[in-house]
């Protein structure tokens, strides 16, 4: 077993702070304590950076979000929430890591005096002193939380929340599993950390065709945070609407056979690669979503499932093209990102859900997926 070494001084405070917890470990740490280290660790981890933030300039930024294309996606999606405001007979709208605050922005905007409340929850300090200062034409309605409260009353948003919450990683060597986990690099290597497997009773949610070698992920705290936010919902007299979109596949894509590699990604300066365990703390780490696995998260702690479809459909359903016509050939091409199917349109997903009774929601009349998780 490898054991951290003694950092100098000199080491970053993220690695000292990784080693740490490593040795605490026994000198291996799941990937999942890892990934939570690396990205929010407080004041240290890529989520507390003050130096980046989200948007298309890659001199300034890591990657993009729909809401940070333009005001296209939240002006689309004022149409669906507004409708959810009305079922829930409520004012007040939630939004799980808000990012910019641009989709706030945009919708805060488009649904005027029918929100009176808009609460983000934010864990990161950098990110919150970038939403203040995007929204503070709006700070009458807006507030932070930093945890979760006890309750939760109206509408429910998350857009490309799901995809940095930590997750397991599992490898099957030789027809055994084992969950992948981080130890430090022996010494001499220029890398500061290094894999290691161990024999797990962990498994994906569905067998794995074939007996190849085979890497692939599981979404425990992805699954958890969906039954947290059922029974805060169901603490309410009144019916809950939960929107969330992000890139993902239902079960059976997920765990094809063919993904033998998993999902997780890095990305820094708008630039993919596949290795969390370098410039640790200095880009993002992600992995797709299971929606199938979620989905059923949130039926086991009694919310319907009230549709699922591409980020395409849902968008062309609640009246995105009226939104484009006339707009510049380049404002245009950029706003087409969101439906293209090469683009955000396909790999991108929508999975509505609700507690009360169930109800059918704008954004599903053309294209439903329900049948496929």
């Amino acid at each position: 077993m490898n054991v951290p070494p003694f950092s100098p001084p000199s080491a970053p405070p993220l690695q000292r702070l990784i080693e740490r917890a490593m040795a605490s470990a026994g000198g291996w740490l799941g990937f999942d304590r890892f990934m939570a280290l690396a990205l929010y660790a407080p004041g240290l981890g890529y989520y507390s950076r003050q130096d980046r933030f989200i948007g298309p300039d890659p001199a300034q930024s890591d990657f993009v979000t729909a809401p940070t294309l333009g005001p296209w996606f939240g002006r689309t999606l004022v149409h669906p929430v507004r409708q959810a405001l009305a079922h829930t007979g409520t004012d007040c709208i939630w939004e799980f890591g808000a990012g910019t605050g641009d989709l706030a922005l945009q919708l805060l905007a488009g649904l005027g005096d029918a929100v009176q409340r808009y609460t983000i929850i934010e864990l990161s300090g950098a990110l919150r002193e970038h939403q203040q200062a995007t929204l503070r034409d709006h700070a009458h309605q807006v507030q932070w939380l930093s945890e979760w409260p006890e309750a939760i009353d109206g509408v429910v948003l998350g857009n490309e929340v799901m995809d940095a919450m930590p997750v397991q990683l599992l490898q099957r060597s030789q027809g055994q599993w084992h969950e992948r986990g981080v130890v430090a690099a022996a010494p001499g290597e220029a890398r500061v950390w290094a894999w290691q497997d161990r024999p797990s009773s962990a498994r994906p949610p569905i067998d794995i065709d074939g007996e190849h070698d085979y890497l692939t992920e599981v979404h425990p705290q992805a699954e958890a945070f969906v039954r947290s936010l059922a029974e805060r919902l169901q603490r309410s007299h009144r019916p809950g609407v939960v929107i969330l979109l992000d890139y993902g596949f239902p079960e059976s894509e997920y765990y094809h056979p063919q993904r033998h590699m998993g999902t997780v990604m890095c990305h820094r300066a708008h630039r993919a690669d596949s290795d969390p365990l370098a410039d640790v703390g200095l880009k993002d780490i992600t992995a797709h979503v299971n929606f199938t696995g979620l989905a059923l998260a949130a039926q086991d702690a009694g919310l319907q499932v009230l549709g699922y479809t591409s980020q395409a459909n849902y968008l062309l359903n609640c009246g995105i093209l009226p939104l484009l016509e006339g707009l510049p050939i380049a404002q245009r091409h950029t706003a087409l990102t969101l439906i293209h199917e090469h683009e955000m349109g396909e790999l991108f997903k929508v999975l509505v859900l609700g507690s009360g009774p169930p109800w059918n929601p704008m954004g599903f009349e053309h294209g439903d997926r329900t049948h496929a998780l």
